[in-house]
């Protein structure tokens, strides 16, 4: 148990600092070297185009990384312990957390990463969240490779360039042929890349699960749902503002379980 709650310290840090890395990349690195030729302008310069797209990402991402923490799962306070919980709180729509030490409402799991429990007040905050945590990585990973590309004359146009990038320039760097900046911006395209694709993978199990109207939990515990339509599964879940939420990192208003809490 001792692990798990450092870990659950241990894991937002990791992610605070991968994002101010990433933000000081971009900043610093990727948008000065977009910088056009005055006798060849454009009317949307490449580097405000790329600063803009970057922006709404990496915004639309934390954005929704606050509101997984601050919108916890509800916490049933009438329950007093963990075995008086399950016995007041019917399963499989509640579990107690141990990380957590509390009952929240249809629980799924505890995302070390955020710190909290996803469950019916955050679900559509952390798919949102892995959505767009997912892109700006593979687009940091985009724009890392062409930073690399101009600054080390490196060609990508071979299928196996990316795989043999790392030990060729492992290699190069001790040899003086790589700088200190281009070899750290290497290892953070692998590490965009795996990070990118993880939280894809964690997004599109996450969307299968909410079509089927089922939870993590429900899936280890091999708990049984009520079959009903897809749509109303993830209007539950997303609300009827959907599209707007998908713009503007906002809390889970409009769907049904929001609406049953108000009564």
């Amino acid at each position: 148990m001792l692990a798990l709650r450092l870990l659950n310290v241990v894991a937002p840090a990791y992610f605070l600092c991968i994002s101010l890395v990433t933000f000081a990349l971009q900043l610093f690195l990727f948008l000065p070297s977009m910088r056009q030729d005055p006798a060849t302008a454009r009317l949307f310069p490449p580097a405000l185009l790329h600063g803009a797209l970057f922006l709404f990402l990496s915004t639309n991402a934390l954005g929704n990384y606050v509101l997984v923490i601050q919108n916890s799962p509800d916490d049933l306070d009438a329950c007093q312990g963990p075995s008086a919980r399950r016995a007041l709180c019917p399963p499989p729509s509640t579990h107690f957390c141990r990380v957590c030490a509390r009952v929240t409402l249809r629980h799924d799991h505890h995302c070390f990463f955020t710190g909290n429990c996803i469950g019916s007040r955050n679900m559509r905050n952390f798919v949102l969240f892995c959505l767009y945590t997912s892109l700006a990585c593979l687009y940091s990973m985009v724009a890392g490779v062409a930073y690399i590309s101009a600054a080390l004359s490196t060609s990508f146009a071979h299928p196996l360039a990316f795989l043999t990038l790392l030990p060729t320039s492992i290699s190069q760097f001790f040899s003086g042929a790589v700088l200190g900046s281009e070899m750290f911006v290497i290892l953070m395209l692998y590490l965009w890349f795996a990070i990118g694709l993880a939280c894809a993978g964690f997004c599109c199990h996450q969307l299968l699960l909410i079509l089927r109207g089922q939870t993590r939990h429900q899936v280890r515990k091999g708990v049984a749902v009520r079959a009903r339509p897809w749509r109303k599964n993830l209007q539950e879940v997303f609300g009827k503002r959907w599209l707007l939420g998908l713009l503007i990192p906002m809390f889970n208003v409009g769907g049904e379980s929001s609406k049953q809490r108000d009564k």
